[in-house]
């Protein structure tokens, strides 16, 4: 691999994995739609092509993917126009690999499996999706997968990292650091599983240097799972924060999308935090190697610093 599109690197995944493959040496095209963004995270970035456009624009696509060796996927699309967009995109995306013969990966989340089956999940587990979003999410990897060029699909727990905005944990720190009382999303007693934006995009690029992985599905889990207390505790250590971190349940969600769509669109992914699935990471230490397992204390210190502006990460 020589040169990479990423698309969505102004994004929380998106930013670690330009990083990542800059510091293996790999060319990288920075694709999103802001140019003031991308200049703001990646102008001093040696390797780095900024290229603003359009996602759903297929002759922008084309266009950023010219000599390239393959696209990683990482652009989000807001929930509300998943239904209408995001296999359009997706669509695109594949077509754009098929026509210039370059391979594609792409980063998803852990919607399409459903409800958590009581064990670990792998990728033989039966993808049993209960809601929209993974019954769409379920459409997209099924294209992905029966698509005429080489392929992967990386599947995620909820992220947390560097420049990682718009994510359940980022919420709690900004408050956190603005020294106000924060929120947390879900009850804190359950353990869950996020995985440190750096680690998954390290794992992401293992995947796309080994031609073994194309073709199939992969679970990249965090860590380990970790309560909302345990993280609360981790933030007070770091900085000294005292206020109260506030339990936000579904019955709260549920008001805010009367008047939110947004918000409704988080409810139907709530059992998430009530009965959370967690994935198993057996087959990529199996068949790639040891999985980056960044400790929560170190993560959580790591975005910290970055949101502070005292490090870049």
């Amino acid at each position: 691999m020589k040169r990479a599109l990423v698309l969505g690197a102004s994004g929380g995944m998106g930013y670690s994995i330009v990083n990542e493959l800059t510091d293996r040496g790999i060319e990288v095209i920075a694709f999103a739609r802001t140019k003031k963004k991308l200049e703001k995270l990646f102008s001093a970035k040696q390797n780095v092509t900024i290229f603003t456009g359009d996602i759903f624009k297929l002759e922008d696509l084309m266009e950023a993917a010219a000599n390239v060796d393959i696209i990683f996927q990482a652009a989000n699309i807001p929930y509300p126009e998943w239904e209408e967009k995001l296999a359009n995109f997706i669509g695109q995306v594949v077509q754009v690999t098929e026509t210039k013969n370059i391979k594609l990966a792409l980063v998803d989340n852990i919607y399409a499996y459903g409800k958590n089956p009581g064990v670990k999940v792998n990728e033989q587990t039966p993808k049993n999706p209960h809601t929209k979003k993974g019954n769409i999410r379920l459409q997209v990897a099924n294209m992905v997968m029966q698509a005429n060029n080489k392929s992967f699909i990386a599947h995620f727990p909820d992220f947390y990292g560097p420049n990682a905005e718009n994510t359940l944990l980022h919420y709690t720190l900004q408050r956190a650091l603005a020294n106000k009382p924060s929120i947390y999303i879900g009850n804190q007693k359950i353990a869950r599983e996020f995985i440190f934006t750096p680690d998954g995009a390290k794992a992401l690029v293992e995947l796309a240097l080994n031609e073994t992985s194309y073709g199939e599905e992969w679970n990249i889990p965090g860590h380990s799972v970790i309560t909302g207390e345990e993280i609360v505790k981790i933030i007070r250590e770091l900085t000294g924060y005292n206020k109260k971190v506030f339990t936000v349940t579904k019955s709260m969600i549920q008001m805010l999308g009367l008047f939110n769509p947004m918000m409704r669109e988080v409810v139907e992914l709530f059992y998430l935090n009530e009965d959370p699935v967690v994935l198993s990471g057996e087959k990529f230490e199996r068949r790639i190697g040891p999985l980056p397992r960044t400790s929560y204390y170190d993560g959580l210190k790591q975005t910290i610093d970055y949101m502070r502006g005292t490090v870049k990460v």
